[in-house]
């Protein structure tokens, strides 16, 4: 198997016909041998159904279906556990990413890259959801001590010694991008042309955003758990300074501060020991769910191939 192509799919399911079409005719004249793996995520839209469609008219296609929702990041997991390709495409199933641009990839690929990923140029995205991408990444970047690029998406090829290093890495809380850049093995860049969403609009609300940020961060860095410890001594400080400045102004001028100021440093120290246990309860949240070691999907059933 020369390629694997790897989709998971959640929305977006009048968008698979076109995407298979298009699939087939670059990846038919690009390879010998290849094969498109559709991974259906609960989709809402009975995406499943379309997937059987082409599975049925086509023996390239792999419809892999998931027993319940679990999220883009396991979806893509189950696809790359599948995959038997020498060189795995991933892309999303809304047609942003046009599947053209997989032969500038594989070109870049042959040239002795292990990795390389789709640089988007002219993202077609709302300028809040830009800006706030762009915090997280900048917080990200913090956190990690690594620098991110926030144009990268999912978009790649990936070498099957890469593939295989990245399936060792079982953590509920995943990120694939962020991963193989942890990995690292030779990677490289191609700018490709960023597409208007073919139909719908995108799964993730800012909530969900937010929630799968706080849970990248915490699973990859303990320095968001190590920034509260210097707040808390910050404020520790604070105090202290607070008291030898009230004790130092009784003994000078026998004022003695009001309930005022009490109730402020009272709820300013309360505010900060919520925080920082709120904190230290995400972490030990991730690691309660981590020692279950459940497993990160379940396949349903499958078209095209044995379910094992």
């Amino acid at each position: 198997m020369d390629i694997s192509v790897v989709i998971p799919v959640y929305g977006c399911r009048k968008a698979l016909p076109e995407l298979h079409s298009r699939l087939t005719a670059v990846l038919s004249n690009l390879v010998s041998e290849y094969e498109i793996l559709y991974v259906d995520d609960s989709c809402p839209q009975d995406s499943w159904s379309e997937i059987e469609k082409i599975c049925a008219v086509d023996k390239h296609a792999i419809g892999i279906e998931l027993s319940r929702n679990f999220g883009q990041m396991k979806a893509l997991l189950a696809g790359l556990d599948n995959s038997a390709g020498d060189w795995v495409v991933v892309m999303d199933c809304d047609l942003q990413d046009k599947p053209e641009e997989i032969v500038k990839l594989y070109a870049m690929a042959l040239e002795g890259n292990d990795v390389v990923f789709a640089r988007r140029t002219n993202m077609k995205e709302p300028a809040l959801k830009r800006f706030f991408s762009k915090m997280f990444y900048k917080l990200y970047e913090y956190a990690t001590d690594t620098k991110y690029d926030g144009t990268i998406s999912n978009f790649s090829i990936v070498k099957r010694n890469v593939v295989n290093s990245y399936l060792k890495m079982r953590e509920n809380n995943r990120s694939y991008v962020i991963y193989l850049k942890w990995l690292g093995f030779k990677q490289a860049y191609v700018d490709v042309e960023h597409c208007e969403r073919y139909e719908g609009k995108s799964s993730y609300s800012f909530k969900k955003r937010m929630s799968v940020a706080m849970d990248i961060l915490t699973s990859q860095s303990d320095k968001i758990l190590r920034f509260t410890v210097k707040m808390g001594f910050f404020v520790t400080l604070l105090s202290l300074l607070a008291i030898i400045f009230f004790v130092v102004q009784y003994f000078l001028f026998q004022i003695l501060p009001g309930w005022t100021s009490t109730i402020i440093v009272a709820f300013f120290v309360g505010g900060v020991l919520l925080f920082s246990n709120g904190i230290l309860g995400i972490y030990i949240g991730n690691i309660f769910i981590q020692t279950k070691e459940r497993p990160l999907y379940i396949i349903r059933q499958m078209k095209n191939k044995e379910n094992d």
